[in-house]
């Protein structure tokens, strides 16, 4: 058998080939290599630590035993687009024909990578928010479009500065990425950005899409989505899904909603690539949508006092942490350690069992920081604040 290692290069597409591992992947090779330890408290992986409810996982048992166990359109049940259109009129205050205008994915990643193909054509530019979700830089690159990083900072609390995005845009500039509340920072936007962003986009022609899988995870109040702005439905791809808000990593559904002719083209690839998302989570998702709200509550407000928790404990170890208004992750500042983010994420899991993820996971702006997620347990917080206090005074000596 020929040795792989002699077979040449030109057998890989060079772009996906040239395509960095996920930083956060990368880095949990190791964590992996510490699963026997008992003592590993993990802030690393941005999961739910709740189970799906009971009468959600129910539906999708009931799917099953019904005998659902077929394809459904390419788009998604009509039942669950419904739903979906309903729910995001009455807290999103976007209106959509759920027959053209909604599509049913595999999660919210699948929703993006559609929306991203669908749109792109080579050496077009997309402009996105770091630190960010690690999968867009990525993305945008597969589908052979430019990524353009705008950067945000901590004074800003890592919200949008609109000069700063004005400065990114040029006539090759087709989109703008936005994900708020933002993975990693727990950072949001106000009303004002908002609309000086749809302002942006009308004149320039620009799309936006807009990530806001995050968004009931919002601890003040919540605003309508940018796609309900006057002007912007036309402009807007709004994606969203069901893992975090409520508790659903595994069900794997998200949902993009937008122009016809938009979501038609997404379902081309859709259609080629998955066919349709599983019926039995589709089913579950309805479910969800239909009477899911308080449960989805009571996780909110868990993650708050969780949130309050490991910020004061940053904040008093010495580690500057502004206080995130949405999603579940805190992004400290370790700039006073004197280590890089790797080198703090490493010497942190390895001298006292504590998993985060460095902040360069999410973009070089990420530098000096460290990703840290409260969807786990209170009591491990507390543990994992004392053990940083622990280790940000050894680093003194």
């Amino acid at each position: 058998m020929k040795d792989l290692k002699s077979l040449p290069k030109e057998r890989l597409c060079k772009h996906i080939a040239a395509l960095p591992k996920s930083g956060i992947r990368d880095f949990f090779e190791l964590v992996s290599n510490m699963d026997g330890d008992n003592e590993v408290i993990s802030l690393g992986v941005g999961e739910p630590d709740f189970v799906t409810p009971w009468h959600i996982r129910e539906s999708a048992i009931y799917s099953i035993e019904k005998g659902h166990t077929g394809y459904t359109s390419n788009l998604g049940l009509l039942s669950l687009r419904k739903e979906i259109c309903r729910y995001l009129e009455s807290d999103y205050g976007c209106r959509y024909n759920p027959t053209d205008e909604c599509i049913v994915t595999v999660g919210v990643s699948e929703a993006f990578d559609l929306a991203i193909r669908a749109i792109t054509n080579p050496g077009d530019e997309i402009i996105y928010i770091e630190p960010c979700y690690v999968s867009y830089n990525a993305e945008i690159r597969m589908a052979l479009g430019v990524p353009v990083a705008l950067e945000t900072r901590e004074e800003n609390e890592f919200s949008v500065d609109i000069e700063d995005l004005k400065a990114k845009i040029t006539p090759k500039t087709k989109a703008i990425v936005l994900n708020f509340p933002c993975n990693p920072t727990g950072a949001t936007i106000d009303m004002e950005q908002m609309k000086r962003i749809a302002e942006i986009a009308i004149e320039h022609d620009i799309i936006i899409m807009t990530d806001e899988i995050y968004s009931e995870l919002t601890y003040e109040k919540r605003l309508p989505s940018i796609a309900s702005l006057p002007g912007m439905k036309e402009r807007c791809i709004f994606l969203h899904g069901f893992s975090k808000a409520f508790a659903m990593t595994g069900f794997r559904i998200g949902y993009a909603c937008g122009p016809a002719d938009i979501i038609g083209t997404m379902m081309k690839i859709h259609q080629y690539s998955m066919m349709c998302a599983s019926t039995a989570a589709q089913e579950a998702a309805e479910e969800a949508l239909k009477n899911g709200r308080k449960n989805m509550e009571k996780m909110r407000e868990e993650y708050r006092q969780r949130r309050n928790v490991m910020v004061k404990g940053f904040n008093e170890a010495g580690l500057k942490c502004f206080l995130p208004r949405g999603a579940f992750y805190t992004f400290p500042s370790i700039k006073s350690t004197g280590l890089s983010s790797k080198e703090f994420a490493l010497r942190f899991l390895e001298e006292h069992k504590v998993a985060v993820i460095p902040g360069t996971a999410f973009g070089k702006c990420g530098e000096g920081y460290v990703r840290c997620c409260y969807a786990a347990s209170m009591e491990n917080i507390k543990e994992a604040v004392r053990r940083i206090g622990i280790f940000v005074n050894s680093l003194k000596k």
